[in-house]
């Protein structure tokens, strides 16, 4: 049977995946007493479809059974229908026909943060800043972002029409868009400070190995030979595709081990190595995390980090260190989502329900101010999910021992992204730390949060 294995979160807790690798279940045989439970489950499906106070459809009754049986297992275990399953692989392909803008949800509109350059969207003129108001003639204020998203996405060369609400203008603008193929980067870049090569990851799709391919050339080429280092942003990347995540650290090592997972046998162990040479050409690196960062962005940030590759500079990442199979059901019947394995640093670190812990702790905001609290009172991690697979010790011991030192912003500096400054300084400063003593609270400038989640039709 064909199956795929994801190391992510995709919206929080789902996890994506499209690669090809074949897992053999071999047959277990059934004792007497799992046919007995077998047939106690078959008395009650009877029993509510004769008796509950209203008729239920058969199908929706085996996927509401299956669902159950699988959300009991762990928050990442779960059934996939026909539906959910294609979108599923559109998301990791990362390209699919649409209009090519980027939106999210503000006071139960849907907004363009941006459009896409060279899409339907950024060619008939729609801008950052823009209400859709309007699909193809139905009022959608309320719509949940999905369903927004859906009713826009489509067949390649079929017709979508937006009526669009602009601040400054009285009257809704009107747009006819003829759906194209979107392809979605999931790598963005630039360079910082003239001579620090920045590159964010905000998903590992089918497009992440490529777009960093074409990041390090860019920048190669924009600095000129004097590229000091790369800042490589992982904030708020909810993971995805293990192969991905494996590929981008091979990117980054010149040797060694990347990430090794262990499944239910303690002998079904699957290691990870790098293929010799490192297309940085060994420049310094820092690594930048959050709470948000999860699961395939932990692998890299972990590899690196115990391979002694990058500094790894931040907050507490998430804690997802277990990895899904997807497995496609029969007669297209959707897909099964099951957690099949952890994944270990190449040090032995669990990162199931601990999370990397950065070397050097930089937050965005100022110590005990209300954004700060505000932002811990949001914060949300593996262990704080119900039914979470336990964590293990591993390794080289407590993930808290390994920070060495804390940073707070100071109130009234207005730096931008503080971390990113941050990180910046300290690769300018020879990759050592900007005047802090080791478990010591230092003063410095205030930032924004990381970008939130978006949807991009």
């Amino acid at each position: 049977m064909k199956s795929t294995f994801l190391a992510g979160l995709m919206g929080m807790t789902a996890g994506v995946a499209a690669t090809a690798l074949m897992v053999n279940f071999g047959h277990v045989e059934a004792s007497s007493e799992t046919y007995r439970q077998l047939n106690l489950f078959g008395d009650v499906f009877e029993r509510v479809r004769a008796n509950y106070v209203r008729e239920v459809d058969d199908a929706d009754l085996v996927k509401f059974a299956i669902n159950g049986m699988l959300t009991s297992l762990d928050p990442h275990s779960s059934y996939m229908d026909a539906k959910d399953f294609t979108d599923m692989q559109v998301q990791t392909r990362g390209e699919f026909g649409g209009v090519g803008i980027e939106v999210t949800i503000e006071n139960d509109f849907v907004k363009v943060i941006s459009p896409i350059d060279d899409t339907p969207a950024s060619r008939a003129g729609i801008k950052a800043g823009d209400f859709i108001t309007h699909i193809d003639g139905t009022q959608i204020r309320g719509f949940t972002l999905n369903q927004a998203v859906e009713k826009m996405r489509g067949a390649v060369g079929t017709d979508v029409n937006l009526t669009i609400a602009r601040p400054g203008v009285d009257k809704p603008l009107d747009f006819k868009l003829t759906r194209a193929l979107v392809k979605v980067d999931s790598v963005k870049y630039r360079v910082e400070a003239n001579d620090i090569g920045y590159i964010r990851i905000s998903s590992f799709n089918e497009q992440t190995e490529a777009g960093v391919a074409a990041a390090f050339a860019a920048i190669e080429k924009q600095t000129g030979g004097r590229l000091a280092g790369y800042v490589l942003d992982l904030r708020n990347n909810p993971g995805g595709l293990l192969d991905q995540s494996i590929s981008v650290s091979d990117s980054f090592l010149e040797r060694g081990e990347i990430v090794s997972t262990r499944g239910r046998d303690p002998q079904d162990v699957q290691r990870y190595t790098a293929r010799t040479g490192d297309d940085t050409g060994g420049k310094p690196v820092v690594v930048l995390v959050n709470g948000g960062s999860a699961s395939a962005s932990e692998i890299v940030a972990g590899a690196l980090q115990d391979q002694g590759r990058a500094t790894v500079i931040g907050t507490l990442s998430f804690g997802k260190g277990s990895v899904q199979t997807i497995i496609p059901l029969g007669s297209g019947e959707g897909a099964l989502r099951l957690t099949t394995a952890k994944y270990y640093t190449p040090s032995g670190r669990s990162i199931q329900a601990h999370g990397i812990e950065p070397d050097w702790e930089i937050h965005q905001k100022p110590k005990d101010s209300d954004e700060e609290k505000e932002i811990e009172s949001r914060r949300r991690s593996e262990a704080s999910l119900p039914g979470h697979l336990d964590g293990e010790a591993a390794g080289d011991g407590p993930a808290e021992e390994r920070t060495k030192g804390v940073v707070y912003p100071a109130a009234g500096d207005k730096t931008e992204d503080f971390q990113l400054d941050y990180a910046i300084k300290f690769i300018h400063n020879g990759m050592k730390p900007l005047g802090i003593e080791q478990k010591k609270v230092v003063a410095a400038a205030p930032a924004e949060d990381p970008l939130a989640p978006t949807k991009t039709p």
